[in-house]
């Protein structure tokens, strides 16, 4: 077992390892002479008290690892095909299938989809899932699965993954696939990424480094799991592009079930459709405007060039905290991940956050009136000058 441990021979009571706690995670009982320091519920085993301990008597005691050979037992890349209500695939599952297949070809693995549908679910989201990429879907209809129920996936999935060993799993990072993983990662003791940007495979030691914004934004941060196994990681939709679908491929279909000892907990009287509209997620066209095109009164203009285009309109963070645009319109890690196959990005600066949620994009072009602004680095086609003039120019071109 882990945990923080307080050698009581060693410790003097001095204090200083509770003045180092920024979590209140380590206290003082009792009276001098016989005063000690003691871990509360509230450690988050950062390591402050022991770098603060001037007479070595706190320790922090890890969890065995699993050995070398334990953890090259597993193999092959996992992805989570969540459906919707209607029983389809959600599109991130593809795109996931389509970055699972690139890390399978350097990891020399095959790539497994996992669908769990209810008793009544048609069976052409196979075929699908094989044409995107997947070696073998692992298919289970159940009627406790007809719901999203984390609970219930996520025992389902600890009971496919510990004889099946897979070396990584990848989720959607829908409402359930956030809800879904953590469970899954608890039960088996694993670890887990959330709202990776980037996926890659190490060629020296093969561990899949996960890469996502860190620190409100500000810098990327690339997360391994060097000592457990499933490496598991949730990717937001639109973070990757969708691959062609190949009908010719050939895969497997395994038919798996769910434990009879499994029995929801929660039980579902019905469901109540909210009023949404299109996402900018689906566009494959996008235009996106930032502060560089100077006012309010110039959105009029930005959309009449994003219906020329046949475009959808996104935005950055600051036009939303401004009001100019509503929240579904916000494109980056706060907003949403988009994968047009045309992105036009007009007086953007290219903040790290924004520049996470255009990854996915097959074709970027920027204007911008600063040749130094971060948005040209993700461009394939870079315009220095004012926005406004070059989208009146675009449009003039466009209408005639």
């Amino acid at each position: 077992m882990s945990g923080l441990m307080v050698d009581r021979e060693l410790c003097i009571g001095c204090g200083r390892c509770v003045k180092a706690c920024a979590s209140a995670g380590i206290e003082l009982v009792g009276e001098r002479p016989n005063r000690f320091a003691r871990p509360t519920d509230s450690c988050v085993f950062c390591g402050s008290c022991v770098d603060a301990c001037p007479v070595d008597a706190i320790s922090i005691e890890k969890d065995e690892r699993a050995d070398a050979a334990e953890l090259a037992s597993y193999a092959g890349i996992w992805v989570f095909a969540q459906v919707d209500d209607e029983g389809r695939v959600l599109p991130v599952a593809f795109e996931l299938l389509g970055r699972a297949r690139e890390l399978a070809a350097e990891r020399g693995c095959r790539v497994s989809a996992v669908l769990g549908e209810g008793a009544e679910a048609p069976s052409a989201n196979e075929e699908l899932l094989i044409a995107a990429g997947a070696d073998e879907v692992l298919v289970c209809r159940d009627e406790r699965l007809a719901h999203r129920d984390a609970e219930v996936f996520a025992r389902w999935i600890c009971d496919l993954a510990r004889p099946r060993k897979p070396e990584a799993i990848l989720y959607g990072a829908t409402a359930f696939g956030r809800e879904l993983a953590p469970g899954v990662a608890v039960r088996l003791q694993t670890g887990l990424t959330a709202d990776c940007t980037v996926l890659a495979m190490d060629p020296e030691t093969g561990l899949l480094q996960q890469t996502r914004p860190a620190f409100g934004g500000n810098l990327m941060a690339t997360i391994v799991c060097p000592a457990h196994r499933p490496q598991m990681a949730t990717v937001r939709p639109g973070v990757f592009a969708a691959p062609e679908f190949d009908s010719t491929r050939m895969g497997t279909v395994s038919e798996v079930s769910l434990d009879d000892s499994v029995v929801p907990r929660v039980r579902v009287l019905g469901y109540e459709t909210a009023d949404a509209g299109a996402s900018i997620a689906d566009a494959e066209r996008l235009l996106v405007v930032g502060r560089g095109i100077g006012s309010k009164k110039n959105l009029p203009l930005m959309r009449e060039l994003a219906d020329a285009l046949g475009a959808k309109l996104g935005c950055t963070r600051p036009l939303v905290e401004s009001g100019w645009l509503e929240y579904p319109h916000q494109v980056g890690q706060t907003g949403v991940s988009v994968a047009p196959k045309l992105l036009v990005s007009l007086g953007v600066s290219g903040a790290i956050q924004h520049l996470a949620g255009i990854g996915g994009a097959q074709t970027v072009i920027a204007v911008n009136d600063d040749p130094d602004a971060p948005i040209f680095g993700a461009a394939h086609y870079k315009v220095v000058g004012d926005c406004i003039e070059v989208a009146e120019a675009l449009l003039e071109t466009l209408h005639s």
